[in-house]
């Protein structure tokens, strides 16, 4: 047998040799084309578009986190002072604009993309299925997941009459009954990937068309809506000055309601700011009281109320006796919970030489046992100003640079200032009334009065009314896919009066819930009947 064998391992040795690539499986690039289709089947699949819903929401978080410079900027300058090294981080990855930043951008893009992907497809098969009729009966329709049978004298004309009376789309045939109910599960499914879509559309058209502001206002002042105006204006790519509503109003009031007693002692219970609207150049103004959560809306512009401060008034009296410096100075708060804030006045104007102050304002100032003050209550109960020090020499305004209101100098200008009063030399708080002379004849510091300021916040958005009903559509699209069941029902009809009845459904889950109904559909059909089983 061994002598028989080597031949024939020879044979086909010789035989693989003469052919040596037959058996050889290839390996076939896919190419560019190729990767392409590969690349749009990925992201326009359903989970690939439930990733990037679930990023998106996953980025908006640190847009509620992490102070925004649109919203808040006072946050993000005490956040700059109190942890530039943090705060130097977050404006690396944008996270001071998380909802204008490139990867929030790209998370929007990718999403809308997908969402495209998904409808156009979805759509044509819906438009198909709409038109298809439902499919004629089984022959055995006991062997499906529900089942009935009776006898009577029902037709197939009666019990396409029946079954149309229960919302069903009904097709007969020769002694069946075919019918078919449920289209609204898909097309809340179809419209809730559209109102998707549409959300995004409305968001994208408000960055385009909508802008944003911030502004800081003190009691007494006012403000008009000129770009000019603005702390911090934000447009959009295609607003001009000129899309401005041309709306002013004046602060004449502001008001802050405290809590004095209990545990929640000086936790801040109503905000109420009075101002004095014109709704146009030369148009008589109206009073409006804003509060929190209840904007200002002139033309579709919204104006909100999103924080406030105190800002004492003080007069520098410079060293030649001229007043240099008489006015309010908006305070950065250092502590919420007492509203201690800190304060920097600058007077170039004053002669001989410009001075600048480092103050703290205490709204409830109180002595504690260590000889130093600190504020009590939030409230203005009894108002004081620690002068922490004061400066003589070039403050740098000159220089073309732009400098921080909350910021007396940047640092290699703070090193070339002279201090005149500092550490012993720094005078107990100055009441309402009271003032302090500095060394070597320089001037005089007074504190006058206090009044509040506001930060609002005014915003026009075009798309936020199409984002409200889309979202809303979304709410009633997503009920539509989830509560109703796509199910069939057939009949058939045989000799002597003997009527099957089937039933399933075509929504995975759903079977125990069209138990109830399948009875309730044997029972419509069988009224009247006799023997049912």
């Amino acid at each position: 047998m061994s002598v028989q064998e080597e031949p024939a391992k020879g044979q086909v040795k010789e035989q693989a040799e003469e052919r040596p690539e037959q058996h050889v499986p290839r390996q076939v690039g896919l190419g560019p084309v190729g990767w392409l289709r590969w690349g749009w089947r990925t992201l326009t699949s359903m989970k690939t578009a439930l990733i990037l819903l679930f990023l998106l929401a996953l980025a908006s978080v640190p847009g509620s986190l992490v102070p925004q410079r649109g919203v808040d900027p006072d946050k993000v300058a005490r956040l700059y002072e109190q942890s530039p090294t943090l705060a130097e981080w977050y404006d690396r990855f944008q996270l001071f604009e998380v909802f204008t930043s490139a990867w929030f951008a790209a998370i929007y893009l990718l999403l809308f993309m997908s969402l495209i992907g998904c409808i156009i497809p979805r759509t044509a098969t819906y438009a198909r299925e709409l038109r298809r009729k439902p499919p004629a009966a089984p022959r055995r329709l006991d062997r499906l997941p529900h089942s009935a049978s009776f006898e009577g004298d029902l037709d197939v004309e009666e019990a396409a009459r029946r079954l149309r009376r229960l919302r069903f789309r009904v097709v007969t045939g020769d002694g069946w009954v075919s019918a078919e109910k449920g289209y609204l599960r898909e097309t809340g499914n179809l419209f809730f990937h559209i109102a998707l879509l549409g959300i995004l559309l409305a968001i994208g058209f408000g960055s385009l068309f909508g802008y944003r502001g911030n502004v800081l206002v003190v009691e007494g002042d006012g403000f008009a809506n000129t770009v000019a105006a603005y702390d911090r204006f934000i447009p959009g790519s295609q607003v001009s000055a000129e899309s401005l509503e041309p709306f002013s109003f004046q602060l004449a009031d502001f008001k802050v309601a405290y809590q004095v007693t209990g545990d929640k002692r000086g936790q801040a219970l109503d905000y109420d700011a009075h101002l004095k609207v014109s709704e146009s150049p030369g148009a008589p103004a109206r009073d409006y009281d804003l509060k929190v959560n209840d904007p200002l809306e002139i033309d579709g512009t919204q104006t909100y109320l999103i924080g406030n401060g105190y800002a004492p008034v003080f007069k520098v009296t410079d060293g030649k006796g001229q007043v240099a410096f008489d006015g309010p100075v908006p305070c950065l708060i250092e502590a919420k919970a007492t509203m201690t804030s800190g304060c920097v006045v600058k007077v170039p104007d004053a002669q001989p030489s410009q001075l600048g102050f480092l103050l703290r304002f205490l709204p409830t100032s109180v002595p504690l046992t260590d000889g130093t003050y600190a504020s009590a209550f939030p409230g203005e109960v009894n108002p004081e100003v620690q002068v922490l020090g004061a400066f003589k020499g070039d403050l740098g305004l000159r220089s073309g640079r732009p400098q921080s209101v909350y910021e007396l100098a940047p640092p290699e200008v703070l090193k070339k200032l002279t201090p005149i009063v500092m550490g012993k030399d720094v005078p107990k708080p100055l009441a309402v009334g009271q003032s302090v002379e500095l060394p070597d004849g320089v001037g005089t510091l007074q504190f006058t009065g206090v009044k509040e300021w506001v930060t609002l916040q005014i915003a026009y958005d075009p798309g936020r009314v199409p984002a409200l009903i889309a979202a809303g559509t979304a709410v009633v699209a997503i009920a539509l896919s989830l509560l109703i069941r796509r199910r069939r029902v057939f009949v058939r009809i045989g000799e002597g009066g003997a009527v099957q009845v089937g039933g399933l459904t075509r929504t995975e889950g759903s079977a125990a819930g069209f138990a109830e109904e399948f009875a309730d559909i044997v029972k419509a059909l069988s009224a009247g009947e006799k023997h049912v089983r």
